[in-house]
């Protein structure tokens, strides 16, 4: 009986709660238009939405659909043209014709000079020219800041590789390479990590891949380095033996072995004086990252371990801090692939895939919502919208950038993001109801007014 009269106090709160919306909403429109009743029912709507998150149970979960659908009925309803008001008060008086109160004097002989207008009236500007100049402003990185990084991340390769050829000489690793999305044209701003890596020279012929759909972890974005020729070639033989963990090349133990040598045994501090910077370690992060400081520029250098030519498309293997029962198994990176696949496309057509997705790396890193979608969601965005018949061109690059966000919204919806190489990963399958909630609702919001995400 309590939890019947409960549930009767809600609805009858949100009836009333409803009825002053549509009020509010009712004489928004009359005195702002269309438009600002629109901005002020978002406002209102989320009002509503943290009265219903603090009074409701967790277990009900129709509010977040709720929300989101009547988002969606004011999205529609800001697009609708706004009615003119009454010609009376809309169309001015003409300065030439006199007022009936007052008397016509006669007109005067010599000419009159028109005054000029002391300040030109701002320029309206269109959402895309709006979008450009974002780009422009937010997300081109300086050459000089460019050439800089590559310039120190290469003196900091070289240092590193000669340290690990002293210090581990038993250990064949390849030539450490930088890499990533400042070398490919797609780094937006500074805010990304420039991509070391550091080769595992593997023993052809003592070693196999095993899916990691056959492993008992059942982990779909991985392999497993699998030792082989045991019989012929037992244990010992191959430097790589000392990590083995039940007869598979383990990454969680190369990952504390490198991650102690970075830690407590490179003389960074002489390194960076040596380079004219300051390089240390970022000991609160399970990645390999160290931090590099100039003084003009600061930036992260995330060292990765890689087993190469891990299939026939030469997908990277990395040594990735992963938890439970795939902790010794190799992350699939589909990077090299995707970046390929998003050259080849845009060669086709000269289109602005790669711009777009520098536009919603930009606009996402700057969001305190939709910073949780990283690079790896939004370059599946763009990769499934990327083969649709549609234009790519730059004056395009405005409606292409709506509709992917309108993508986001309905994967969000679904909660579902197919990986586009691999669509048993669903890249939204590790966000939490309350992320998904959260960035949904930024997304609508932004839909609304899209230049508020710049």
């Amino acid at each position: 009986m309590a939890e019947f009269s409960q549930k009767q106090r809600k609805q009858h709160g949100s009836e009333g709660l409803g009825s002053v919306v549509d009020f509010l909403l009712a004489n928004a429109r009359l005195v702002l238009g269309v438009g600002g009743a629109a901005v002020l029912g978002i406002a209102t709507l989320a009002v509503k939405r943290l009265i219903d998150r603090a009074t409701s149970p967790r277990d009900e979960d129709d509010t977040k659909g709720d929300s989101w659908k009547e988002l969606s009925l004011l999205r529609a309803t800001s697009h609708q043209k706004p009615q003119p008001p009454p010609a009376a008060l809309s169309q001015p008086v003409a300065p030439g014709s006199p007022s009936p109160a007052a008397p016509v004097e006669p007109t005067p002989t010599h000419p009159q000079t028109t005054p000029k207008l002391s300040s030109v009236a701002p320029l309206c500007l269109t959402f895309q020219e709006k979008l450009l100049a974002f780009e422009r402003n937010h997300v081109i990185s300086p050459e000089a800041h460019v050439t800089l990084v590559k310039q120190l991340a290469g003196d900091i390769a070289l240092e590193l590789q000669a340290y690990l050829r002293s210090k581990f000489p038993e250990l064949p690793f390849g030539a450490l390479v930088p890499g990533g999305p400042l070398y490919d044209g797609l780094q937006a701003g500074t805010a990304e990590h420039v991509r070391l890596l550091a080769p595992l020279e593997l023993e052809p012929g003592l070693w196999s891949l095993v899916p990691g759909m056959d492993t008992v972890a059942r982990e779909p974005r991985c392999w497993a380095v699998r030792r082989t020729q045991l019989e012929f070639h037992p244990r010992g033989c191959s430097p790589w033996d000392r990590f083995l963990v039940g007869g598979y090349l383990s990454s969680r133990v190369l990952l504390e072995l490198l991650r102690k040598a970075l830690s407590a045994s490179v003389n960074w501090p002489a390194i960076g004086s040596l380079l004219g910077c300051l390089i240390w370690p970022n000991v609160a992060s399970e990645e390999l990252l160290l931090n590099v400081q100039h003084e003009c520029l600061e930036f992260t250098l995330a060292v990765l371990m890689v087993v190469p030519g891990a299939s026939t498309d030469d997908r990277l293997l990395l040594a990735w801090p992963l938890e439970g029962l795939a902790s010794n198994l190799w992350l699939q990176d589909l990077y090299p692939v995707e970046t390929a696949h998003l050259r080849a496309l845009d060669d086709q057509d000269a289109g602005t895939r790669r711009r777009l997705l520098l536009l919603l790396c930009g606009v996402c890193r700057g969001h305190p919502a939709l910073v949780r979608l990283g690079r790896s969601h939004l370059t599946q965005v763009v990769l499934h919208l990327g083969e649709e018949e549609v234009a790519w061109t730059e004056e395009a690059l405005g409606e292409r950038f709506l509709q992917a966000l309108e993508f986001l919204v309905g994967s969000l919806e679904q909660a579902s993001l197919p990986c586009h190489f691999n669509p048993s990963v669903n890249l939204l399958g590790s966000f939490r109801e309350e992320e998904i909630d959260d960035i949904g609702y930024a997304l609508y919001s932004g839909l609304q007014v899209p230049e508020s995400l710049f």
